[in-house]
Parts: C-alpha cells; sequence; structure tokens
C-alpha cells in the first residue's frame, strides 16, 4: 500500500463516467433532464412566494414546506447543471476541489432534508395530538430555530467524512457515476475508516430521522382513530397524506442506496437509483403537496389574481 502511495501521481482531475449513451440518447436524457430541472426550479419558487404572499398560510406547516421547497432548489442544482452540462458538451472531467465541493453539499443538502422531513413529522403529531398546545409549542422562534438548526447540524456532520476524504490519496480518476459519490471512489490510501464513518453517519441522519417519523405517524394515528366523526379523521388525516407520501418516496430510496454495509457490488444499480433523491424527488416534491392541499390551492388562485391585478396597474390599465 505505501509503495502504491508513492509511486502513483498526482490526480489533476476526476472523470464523471455518468451513463454510457450514444449521442442521440444522451441529447434525449438532456432535453429530459433540463426540463425536469426548470419545473423543478420553477415550482419551488411558485411554492415559496405563494408561502411567502398569503398570509393564510403563515402557519407552521406551511412554513416548513417553503423551507422545503428552499433546500429543493439547491439539492438538484448541486449536482443536476453538471450532468446536463457532460451530457450536452461530453466533457466529463471536473477538479478535484469542484469535486469534493459537490460531494460536500450534495449529501449536506440531503441530510438537511432528513431532518426537515422529521420536523415536519413533528409539527404533525403536535397539531393533531396536542391541538391546545400547538400554537404554544410550534411558535414562529421555535419554528425557525428547528429549521436554522437543521441546516447548522446537517453542514457540520458531513464535513467530518468530506474532511477526511480530502486527505486520502487516489490512484485512478475515474468516477462510475453521474456525481461525485463516495462509494465508486478508488483510493490508494486505507478507507477503512473513511467508510465506516460514513457508513454511521448515513445510519445516524437516515433511520435517527426515519424512526421518529415511524414513531410519529404511530401516534398521529391512534389519535386519529379516537376521533367521533368520520369528517373529523378525513380532515385530520388529509392533513398528512402529502407528507407521508413524500417521506416513502424519499425514503424508499434512500435507505437501499446507503443504509448498507458494503455497496461496492450496486455500484451501476446505485447510479439509477440516485437520480430518485436528487431529481425526481424534488420535483415531485411541490407537486404532492399542492395537489393534495385545497389551502395551498386556494392560496396560489388568490396571488396569481394579486399578480395579474398589479400587472395591469403597472401596464396603467385599471380595472
Amino acid at each position: 500500500m505505501k509503495d502504491n502511495i508513492r509511486n502513483t501521481t498526482v490526480i489533476t482531475e476526476f472523470i464523471l463516467v455518468g451513463f454510457s449513451l450514444s449521442n442521440e440518447t444522451s441529447f434525449c436524457l438532456f432535453v429530459i433532464i433540463a426540463f425536469v430541472y426548470i419545473v423543478t426550479i420553477t415550482s419551488n419558487v411558485v411554492i415559496i412566494v405563494i408561502v411567502t404572499l398569503q398570509r393564510s398560510l403563515h402557519k407552521p406547516m406551511y412554513f416548513f414546506i417553503g423551507g422545503l421547497s428552499f433546500l429543493e432548489i439547491w439539492y438538484p442544482t448541486v449536482t443536476v447543471p453538471r450532468l446536463l452540462g457532460a451530457l450536452f458538451t461530453h466533457n466529463k472531467s471536473i477538479s478535484p476541489v469542484s469535486c469534493l465541493a459537490q460531494y460536500y453539499f450534495h449529501f449536506a443538502c440531503g441530510a438537511t432534508e432528513n431532518f426537515l422531513l422529521a420536523i415536519m413529522a413533528s409539527d404533525r403529531y403536535v397539531a393533531i395530538c396536542k391541538p391546545l398546545r400547538y400554537i404554544v409549542i410550534m411558535n414562529a422562534r421555535t419554528c425557525m430555530q428547528l429549521l436554522v438548526a437543521s441546516w447548522t447540524f446537517s453542514f457540520i456532520i458531513i464535513a467530518i467524512p468530506c474532511a477526511q476524504i480530502s486527505s486520502l490519496v487516489f490512484c485512478f480518476n475515474e468516477i462510475d457515476h453521474y456525481y461525485c459519490d463516495f462509494a465508486p471512489l478508488l483510493s490508494c490510501s486505507d478507507i477503512t475508516a473513511v467508510e465506516n464513518i460514513f457508513f454511521a453517519i448515513a445510519c445516524f441522519v437516515i433511520l435517527g430521522c426515519f424512526l421518529p417519523i415511524i414513531v410519529s405517524y404511530i401516534f398521529i394515528i391512534r389519535t386519529i382513530m379516537t376521533f367521533s366523526t368520520a369528517s373529523g379523521r378525513s380532515r385530520a388525516f388529509s392533513t398528512c397524506v402529502s407528507h407521508l407520501v413524500v417521506v416513502f418516496i424519499f425514503y424508499s430510496t434512500l435507505i437501499f442506496l446507503f443504509v448498507r454495509p458494503n455497496t461496492k457490488g450496486f455500484l451501476h444499480v446505485n447510479k439509477i437509483v440516485s437520480v430518485f433523491p436528487s431529481v425526481v424527488t424534488p420535483l415531485l416534491n411541490p407537486i404532492i403537496y399542492t395537489l393534495r392541499n385545497q389551502e395551498v390551492k386556494v392560496a396560489a388562485r388568490k396571488t396569481l389574481q394579486k399578480l395579474y391585478c398589479f400587472t395591469l396597474e403597472s401596464g396603467g390599465i385599471y380595472i
């Protein structure tokens, strides 16, 4: 191992292998992903605008939905533009610094989404199981502190494996992925400690957030079943359906990708499955929360009416 390190040359760039496709297929995939990315950014920005402008949505649940939409703008932005560039220009090289930065921000944003989904489950638990204390517990200050804490802790905890990876010596510059993931990196150094720490952090973040979500919904469902009317049960459960769908989509892929002690034998499968949490989920989240929530749809119509009237007034047309 020491001889390998001594004889290796300094890696000046990595090659993101990505997907092995023909030129025609690459262009088709470029168009599809570009369309999905544009729609993702636009829809999440629209939700943030609606939540900000409509006072009827100035509630903890919608505050966290707005926070999730803000995250879903940056989560795909870390990897998708680079993927689009590679598909369009066929230039798959990336500098070590850019690769490490992409790794850091991608997994930090992923960790943040875990914490946000757990916080949103806790919000629904307090709203349904402790309704008389909801306003006191989930006040504006607490909501902001939870949001800031989720971002801060995620970016701190992901810095640990990132710092260790930055000190490794690499023998090969090819990464069998479309972004700088940890598993495909081939190092001349002993990476056992790094792998163990990354696996431990992945289990802590993913299972540490997923299990409280499950427990929260066990209490939520048990409380809803005690409601005397069917309409009350339906109304209470409808506030949780959107979040449950998002949790199922996000964690079904995330647990498969990272909560395994050995991912080396699944690199090609991981590359395909990882498209869902980093590309598909950020698109589905705003759609799910909009289509399943009557209050958001009403607020969206009011916002569009306000913008329409403002446009007419700005143009000198009064109605």
